[in-house]
C-alpha cells in the first residue's frame, strides 16, 4: 500500500478495536481480503461497480454509497481518501491528504486531474469536518478552497512498529543480497512525477561523478499511473548499473532494506506528509529530503534538506550524508527520537475525537 492505504488501514483498525460498542460498515468496491475485517463489530459490504475510473467514481459515491448509507442507517460516513457522496444528508468526515492536483495538475492523467479539480472543492464544502495530515496541507486547503480553519483538524501520519534498527549482521546480509556488500541510498514510494525521480537520479549521477563513491541506489516502488517514470527512462546515465529498480517488496523485507540503507532519499517537490520519512527515522536511517511543502515540517532538524528543483543541491545533500559519518550518526540518533512524535494511536484518537465531537 502507498500512503493513503496505510493511513486508512492503521487508523480505521485502531478505531474499530478501541470501540467495540459501535458498529462499523466497510464499503468495498470489489472482493476483499478478510484480514481487513478487523473485528466482530465490522460488517463488510461490496458495492458495485468497481470504482477505478473517474466516471465510475461518480456512480459509486453518489449512487451506490448513497443507497448503502440509507440501508445501513449510518450516522457518519468516514472517507479516508477524501471522496464523498454529494447526494446524501448523512454527515461526512473527509480526509484530504493534499492538493497536489491543484498545484501540479499535469502530473496526473487528464481524466483523473479533471475529476479531482472539479469535485474536491465540492467535497471540501460538503464535509461536516475535514481531517488532513500536516499543518502545511491544512493551510493549503484553507487558502485554496476558502475553508475555515476550525473545520480542519490535523492528524499526522505515523509509522509501523515493524520499522526499527536492525543488527549489524542483518545489515550485512541485506547489503550483500542487494548490492554485493556496497552501501546504498534508498527511495521508497510510487514512481510518480511529483516524487521527482528524474532529478533525484540525475543528482545521484552527479554525486557519483564528483565523488567516485561506491554507494549504490535502490528504488523501491512501482508506477502509480500507466504512463509514469520507470527504469527505462534512466538507461542513458553513466552510472545506471549502480541503480536498481526492485518494485514493491513484502513488508518484512522492506523494513530491513530501509534499516540497512545509508540514507533515505525523498526529494519530492510536493507532499502532504511523507510517511517514508517517519519509517526511516524509526529505522535509525538518515534522511535527505526536499525543503518544500510538508517535508520540512515532518523532518524537522533531523534531515539534510535540499532544494528539490536543483540537481546540484540534491547531489550536495547526498555527498554530505555519504562523506560525513559524524553527521550521519547524529541524524540517525535524532531521528529515532523525533519518530515518537508520529504515532498511529494518536492519529486514530484525533479522528475519533472529531467524530465524537461533531456527531455525538
Amino acid at each position: 500500500m502507498e500512503g493513503f492505504g496505510w493511513f486508512t488501514y492503521e487508523t480505521v483498525k485502531r478505531m474499530v478495536l478501541a470501540h467495540p460498542e459501535h458498529e462499523f460498515v466497510f464499503f468495498f468496491d470489489r472482493p476483499f481480503d478478510k484480514k481487513f475485517i478487523f473485528a466482530d463489530n465490522v460488517t463488510p459490504m461490496v458495492l458495485r461497480p468497481p470504482a477505478r475510473h473517474p466516471i465510475l467514481f461518480k456512480i459509486w459515491f453518489n449512487h451506490s454509497v448513497k443507497k448503502a448509507l440509507k440501508k445501513t442507517k449510518a450516522d457518519v460516513f468516514f472517507s479516508a481518501d477524501g471522496f464523498l457522496c454529494l447526494k446524501t444528508k448523512v454527515p461526512q468526515v473527509a480526509v484530504i491528504h493534499d492538493l497536489n492536483f491543484e498545484h501540479y495538475p499535469k502530473d496526473l492523467p487528464k481524466s483523473a486531474r479533471k475529476y479531482l479539480k472539479k469535485y474536491f472543492p465540492k467535497f471540501a464544502r460538503k464535509a461536516a469536518h475535514i481531517i488532513t495530515v500536516s499543518n502545511y496541507s491544512k493551510e493549503d486547503i484553507v487558502k485554496t478552497y476558502g475553508i475555515k480553519p476550525d473545520k480542519i483538524t490535523v492528524a499526522y501520519n505515523g509509522g509501523s512498529d515493524l520499522y526499527q534498527p536492525i543488527s549489524a549482521s542483518e545489515r550485512v546480509m541485506m547489503t550483500t543480497e542487494l548490492t554485493k556488500g556496497d552501501e546504498y541510498f534508498v527511495y521508497v514510494g510510487a514512481l510518480h512525477a511529483r516524487k521527482n525521480i528524474g532529478r533525484m537520479l540525475r543528482a545521484f549521477e552527479s554525486f557519483k561523478e564528483e565523488t567516485g563513491s561506491e554507494t549504490k541506489f535502490i528504488i523501491v516502488g512501482e508506477k502509480l499511473w500507466s504512463k509514469q517514470l520507470n527504469e527505462e527512462d534512466f538507461t542513458d546515465l553513466h552510472h545506471a548499473k549502480d541503480i536498481q529498480f526492485i518494485g514493491h517488496q513484502p513488508i518484512d523485507k522492506l523494513v530491513k532494506i530501509v534499516a540497512s540503507a545509508k540514507a533515505l532519499i525523498l526529494v519530492s517537490y510536493f507532499e502532504g506528509f511523507g510517511i517514508p520519512l517517519v519509517e526511516a527515522m524509526r529505522s535509525g536511517t538518515a534522511i535527505v529530503c526536499g525543503n518544500q511543502t510538508s517535508l520540512p515540517e515532518v523532518a524537522g532538524d533531523v534531515g539534510v534538506l535540499v532544494n528539490p528543483f536543483s540537481i546540484d543541491d540534491i547531489a550536495k545533500g547526498m555527498r554530505k550524508i555519504d562523506e560525513n559519518d559524524e553527521l550521519r550518526t547524529s541524524l540517525e540518533e535524532a531521528g529515532l527520537s523525533r519518530a515518537r512524535q508520529f504515532d498511529w494511536d494518536d492519529s486514530a484518537q484525533t479522528i475519533w475525537d472529531v467524530i465524537e465531537k461533531e456527531f455525538s
